[in-house]
C-alpha cells in the first residue's frame, strides 16, 4: 500500500518538474487540510483504504508542489491570485447634511464600525494612525494598522494599512457639497488585497463578504445614522436605497 502510494507521488513529482507552478496558495493550504484527512481517513477505515490514502497523497504533493496535472491539461493556472489582485469596490451617495459635517463624521475614525459591518472596531492611536480589527470566523482577529495619507478638510479623506497587515487595504472618501441646499455628495472607494500563503485560508471567508453590494448597504447604514442618529434595519434599507449608485 505505501509502495504504490509513494510510486504514485513519484510519478507525480516527475511531471511536476517539467512545469511551472499552477495552483494557488490558497488552493494549496485546502489541498493540503483535505489531503491530511483522507489520509487519516484512510487510516482507520479497513476497506477502501487504499484509495482514499492515494487521493490524500494525490492532494497533500498537490499542495506541497504547488503543481495540479489537471490544471496543466486544461491550461488553468490560478496562482496570479496571490500576486496582489485585489479588489476595488465604489459607491456614491447623497445625504442631507452639510458638506462640513459629513467631513467630521468620517474623520472620527471611531465611527466606521457603527455602518461598516465587517469591521469590529477603530482606535485613533495618534492623529493619522489608527488600529483596525475586522471581524472573522476565527478565534484570532484580523487585524492592521493604517496611515491617513491624504487629507483636505471638506473634500478628501485617504488611507492605507501599513506593512504587515493581516489584509492589505486602503479607503479615499470625497466629499462634494451639491448645489441648492441638496446636500453632500459621498464618493468611497475601498481597495482590499487577500494575503498570500497559508494565511488566505484563514482570511477567505472574511474576503468574500466585501462586495460593491455590502459597500451600499454600508452607506445606506451610514446615511440613516448622520441624517437621523439611528442605526437602520434591514427594512429600513429601501427607504434610502435609490440615493445609492455605483
Amino acid at each position: 500500500m505505501a509502495q504504490h502510494a509513494t510510486t504514485l507521488l513519484e510519478q507525480q513529482h516527475t511531471r511536476a518538474t517539467r512545469y511551472t507552478r499552477n495552483v494557488s496558495d490558497l488552493e494549496r493550504g485546502l489541498s493540503l487540510i483535505g489531503g491530511a484527512a483522507l489520509v487519516l481517513c484512510g487510516l482507520r477505515r479497513s476497506l477502501g483504504n487504499l484509495a482514499l490514502m492515494l487521493g490524500g497523497g494525490v492532494l497533500i504533493y498537490r499542495g506541497l508542489t504547488g503543481y495540479c496535472a489537471a490544471y496543466q491539461v486544461l491550461g488553468v493556472n490560478t496562482v496570479h491570485r496571490d500576486t496582489g489582485h485585489g479588489v476595488a469596490l465604489r459607491a456614491t451617495i447623497t445625504v442631507n447634511k452639510p458638506t462640513a459635517e459629513v467631513y467630521r463624521f468620517w474623520r472620527h475614525l471611531e465611527n466606521y464600525p457603527r455602518f461598516m459591518q465587517h469591521l469590529e472596531s477603530v482606535v485613533s492611536t495618534n492623529g493619522t494612525r489608527s488600529h483596525w480589527v475586522a471581524k472573522a470566523p476565527l478565534p484570532a482577529p484580523i487585524e492592521w494598522d493604517a496611515d491617513i495619507v491624504a487629507e483636505r478638510e471638506n473634500a478628501l479623506l485617504s488611507w492605507r494599512s501599513l506593512p504587515g497587515a493581516d489584509m492589505d487595504n486602503a479607503g479615499t472618501v470625497r466629499f462634494r457639497e451639491l448645489p441648492n441646499d441638496r446636500g453632500t455628495e459621498v464618493r468611497v472607494r475601498l481597495e482590499y488585497t487577500p494575503p498570500s500563503g497559508i494565511i488566505g485560508v484563514a482570511v477567505a471567508q472574511l474576503f468574500k463578504t466585501l462586495t460593491e453590494q455590502q459597500l451600499k448597504e454600508d452607506l445606506r447604514r451610514f446615511k440613516q445614522i448622520i441624517e437621523t442618529g439611528e442605526t437602520p434595519t434591514t427594512a429600513d434599507y429601501a427607504k434610502v436605497s435609490q440615493g445609492v449608485s455605483r
